[in-house]
């Protein structure tokens, strides 16, 4: 019960202060200091590159030779909090606002080195402590966990970005507040997991060799459900920089920050109602099973804003982005887990974990940027652009559900059905 008190505390601090920041940072790029559409994705792209290649070859590495996770945890959170508050100074410093954007750019691409030690700590702690088949029920229950902290992240966010209404928009950031709260709540967060144990394979760890009858090494399906994940991750994720832009335009629904928060935390209703029950779904119908219905569902809310303005029809989307991520992250770990040994988890799971990070950056930049600055120059409309865009995000996401069903016909012609 401590331990899940010390996680689940963590993540409702970890997702506010990432609702509170990233759910606006998008909109302050374009629409107040002026970069393009493309442009603004690297906010997420390159810091989200950074970030893979350090869990992947530092903090990976160095938390399976060490065996450290909840210290890695500690220490990306307090550099990264002290990061964030200094950036705010650092932006300020260019009078020309685009070059204030290119720093901010910048300086999470620096920030996300140390970041990237949380990351890497959690995924393995997570491993770590409870046993196969237990995961996505906790997973599930942490995303619900996270969807509240989310929500009130977001409308904190809202309501700081322009200062109530009584400023202009950008206030938040370009004054520093959302800035400063993000930082300290980061520092602030690394309490609860002093109530958490520190994990690994050694003596506080929950296991310290694969289990009975389970090989030691990476099997080759692991490979081909990383192909898969990363087009799901990437189609469903690679409008989380342009739909806040897209439901902000003049020219289209036009919505305040406030009103924009209301949509946003829709999704976060529907991934607070569905994690309670994440686990009992990945059990009733298996997680290979979940996860291809939760990956069609994903792709079916890119298909609804892809041709729709209407709100009612924009928020049921939301509502099912927030179902699918919930059912597609507890089980898709579950199965990551399984695939893993637990000797391995932070090299191994620095690459589960590439396939959602890098989705939130360079699938924007790769596929929803280039396809919207693309039409636009063509001469179609922004909602135009932007609903096309969404539409070849969706066919990403189903792609990678394709894939998902090769895997598993490969799988099952070699061994029984698992899960």
């Amino acid at each position: 019960m401590k331990t899940f008190l010390g996680i689940s505390s963590f993540q409702v601090l970890a997702v506010f202060r990432r609702g509170l920041f990233f759910s606006y940072l998008t909109i302050y790029l374009r629409h107040y200091l002026g970069l393009s559409v493309t442009a603004t994705t690297l906010f997420a792209t390159l810091p989200m590159v950074v970030n893979v290649l350090a869990q992947r070859y530092i903090w990976g590495e160095l938390s399976d030779r060490l065996q450290k996770r909840r210290l890695l945890i500690i220490w990306g959170e307090i550099l990264g909090g002290a990061g964030t508050i200094l950036l705010f100074y650092i932006h300020r410093i260019p009078a020309d606002l685009v070059t204030a954007g290119w720093v901010i750019i910048a300086g999470m691409s620096v920030i996300e080195i140390f970041w990237s030690m949380s990351n890497i700590g959690w995924s393995a702690l997570i491993s770590d402590i409870y046993k196969q088949g237990n995961r996505s029920r906790i997973m599930g229950r942490l995303e619900s966990m996270g969807g509240m902290g989310r929500i009130a992240g977001v409308l904190a966010g809202g309501l700081l970005y322009d200062r109530m209404g009584t400023s202009f928009e950008g206030w938040g950031f370009y004054e520093g507040s959302l800035f400063w709260i993000s930082g300290i709540i980061m520092l602030l967060s690394i309490f609860p997991m002093f109530l958490v144990p520190e994990g690994g394979t050694g003596p506080d760890g929950q296991q310290s060799k694969a289990p009975p009858g389970r090989p030691s090494g990476v099997p080759g399906i692991f490979f081909i459900f990383i192909a898969a994940m990363t087009l799901i991750h990437f189609g469903r994720n690679a409008i989380a920089v342009t739909l806040p832009q897209y439901l902000t335009l003049d020219t289209g629904l036009d919505m305040s920050a406030l009103t924009l928060s209301h949509v946003v935390n829709i999704r976060s209703v529907g991934l607070i109602v569905t994690g309670f029950f994440a686990g009992a779904l990945c059990r009733r119908f298996g997680d290979r099973l979940t996860l291809g219905i939760s990956s069609l569902a994903a792709a079916l809310a890119l298909f609804i804003i892809g041709q729709t303005t209407q709100l009612a029809w924009i928020c049921l989307s939301s509502f099912l982005m927030g179902f699918s991520e919930v059912l597609i992250i507890a089980s898709s770990y579950e199965l990551a887990s399984a695939y893993i040994p637990p000797g391995r988890r932070g090299k191994y799971f620095a690459l589960f974990n590439a396939t959602f990070f890098l989705s939130w950056g360079v699938a924007a930049t790769l596929i929803a940027g280039p396809v919207t600055d693309g039409l636009l120059a063509m001469g179609k409309t922004e909602p135009q652009a932007y609903m096309a865009s969404f539409n070849a995000c969706g066919l990403v996401t189903l792609a990678g559900v394709i894939v998902l069903m090769g895997m598993y016909h490969r799988e099952k012609k070699k061994t029984p059905a698992g899960s």
